[in-house]
């Protein structure tokens, strides 16, 4: 304390900052490990799935944070397994748990051929399920590939073959995916070919290989065509709504009829006109003469009699007929129309708007969605709004703070120490090079002596005692001055001592 008060107001001043700048050092310091740090859980997730996984983990009091605008969610890091129990339970199980090449990181020196061939195959079919993982639609996949071995004659060798289990139904799959997933593992395994590779969903049903219609083996595709329909119809309807009240204040709901019937259609039309494609024309005639009335040999005989007497009576004859064929050919056009399954039998759209939003907002919000979706009232189509109160969402928790990862705790602590020592260091050292060059004042007692003095007259100034100590003796006085002198160099040494070096350093007169 005396320390203190010894310091001059502007060291006071530098020592407050120095202890203010260490407690907001320690304080930053302490924030920054105490703010919780994030692993990512699963990455490339359906956004139609987000809202179920996240109310999985709110349900289990798993805090977390949609990182990717939605398609990726982090929890706090030690959290991991209990967030993976809980989307478990609920089947929203996302990516793979086979691993994938980082398996060969972990090989040994001494592992045999066989061994590492079997790393080798595990490694592979881990890396093609979280390839397949990333797909839309696809929530998680198991591999499992059978390799054959080499053999030398050819016709002997079997063939490469790989299944495929998806965690996903497969109505929410299009099939146009199922045959890139068949053409993806394909393409990954050596002398495997698409026909050999076997895909099913979660509920067992052959989604590949392919019959010959083009469909897909067990797949309902109506339920699945009407699925992504649906999802694709509210993802758009849902952009709409967050840049328009947000996404907290409406939602919309989507139920699609589809027609996804394959049909072909034949249409045949004639042209008018007609455009002559053969012409066959004949031309009959016969002249004669009359004036006899007797019969004539041959042909003429046996005309009626009233053609003779006709003949006869105008001396001769003359027929002729003409008569012709043509054939015409008519111009047609045959289509054949293959008329592409997915035509909207009858769309059904829901909003729920929260009571919050304006009436008139509401009104607009639903015209809006109306023209959007294409409602169309002659089709049988039907819009409904229901306003409603919304459930407020729960706070997360955890404090707020800048997420840290683990490894890089234990390092930050070691420097925050570090620099907090050094800047105490050198704020302190500051101080006390200041306080050395301050000039000391001169004590009134020094200035008094101007110069040395015998110690006769030392002694005959200290000769007259004091009033109060008169009554002690003789030798009273003297030991009164040492006693003053004593009291001088235990309190204030420095200066003595300073005093004593500038006699010493007098040269005698």
């Amino acid at each position: 304390m005396g320390a203190l008060q010894a310091m001059s107001p502007r060291g006071r001043i530098v020592l407050a900052i120095s202890a203010l700048g260490i407690v907001f050092v320690a304080f930053m310091l302490f924030r920054v490990a105490s703010a919780p740090s994030y692993t990512t859980l699963q990455a490339g997730v359906d956004p139609a799935k987000t809202g179920k996984i996240t109310a999985a983990l709110d349900q289990a009091g798993v805090s977390y944070k949609l990182e990717n605008n939605g398609t990726a969610i982090a929890v706090v890091s030690g959290q991991e397994s209990k967030a993976r129990v809980a989307l478990a339970g609920q089947g929203l199980t996302g990516g793979s748990s086979q691993p994938g090449f980082e398996l060969l990181d972990k090989q040994k020196l001494g592992s045999s051929t066989f061994q590492q061939q079997i790393a080798y195959q595990r490694a592979l079919e881990g890396q093609i399920a979280q390839t397949i993982g990333q797909i839309d639609g696809v929530s998680g996949a198991q591999v499992q590939l059978t390799l054959p071995k080499d053999d030398l004659f050819a016709d002997t060798k079997q063939p490469a073959t790989a299944a495929v289990l998806l965690n996903a139904d497969s109505t929410a799959l299009d099939p146009a995916a199922i045959r890139g997933i068949a053409s993806l593992v394909s393409s990954s395994v050596p002398n495997l070919k698409p026909s050999n590779v076997t895909i099913t969903d979660g509920s067992g049903s052959m989604l590949w290989p392919q019959d010959g219609s083009g469909d897909t083996g067990g797949a309902a595709s109506k339920p699945a065509a009407e699925a992504r329909y649906a999802a694709a119809m509210q993802s758009s309807l849902g952009a709409l709504i967050a840049r328009t009240v947000g996404s907290d204040k409406a939602q919309v709901q989507v139920h699609a009829d589809l027609n996804v019937d394959q049909s072909t259609q034949e249409k045949l039309a004639y042209a008018k006109k007609g455009t002559p494609l053969h012409a066959v024309k004949e031309t009959e005639s016969l002249k004669g003469t009359g004036g006899s009335t007797g019969g004539t040999a041959g042909a003429a005989a046996n005309l009626p009699t009233y053609a003779q007497t006709a003949a006869g009576a105008s001396g001769n004859s003359n027929y002729k007929r003409t008569t012709g064929t043509t054939d015409y050919g008519v111009a047609k056009t045959v289509t054949h129309t293959k008329v592409a399954p997915g035509a909207i039998n009858k769309l059904d759209v829901a909003l729920l708007v929260d009571k919050s939003v304006p009436a008139a907002q509401a009104t607009q919000l639903k015209n809006a969605i109306a023209a959007a979706a294409g409602i169309n009232p002659k089709r049988g189509d039907t819009m409904t709004q229901s306003t409603v109160i919304f459930a407020k969402p729960k706070p997360v928790a955890g404090p707020a703070g800048l997420p840290v990862p683990p490894a890089l705790l234990g390092p930050l602590k070691y420097v925050g120490i570090g620099l907090v020592s050094i800047l105490f260091l050198f704020f302190m050292t500051r101080a006390l090079r200041r306080r050395e060059t301050e000039a000391l004042p001169m004590p009134t007692w020094l200035t008094e002596i101007e110069g040395p003095r015998p110690l006769a007259e030392l002694e005959q100034t200290t000769a007259a005692p004091a009033p109060a100590l008169a009554a002690v003796g003789a030798g009273a006085p003297i030991e009164a001055g040492r006693s003053t002198v004593d009291s001088l160099v235990q309190e204030q040494p420095e200066r003595v001592a300073q005093q004593l070096r500038a006699w010493i350093s007098e040269d005698p007169e």
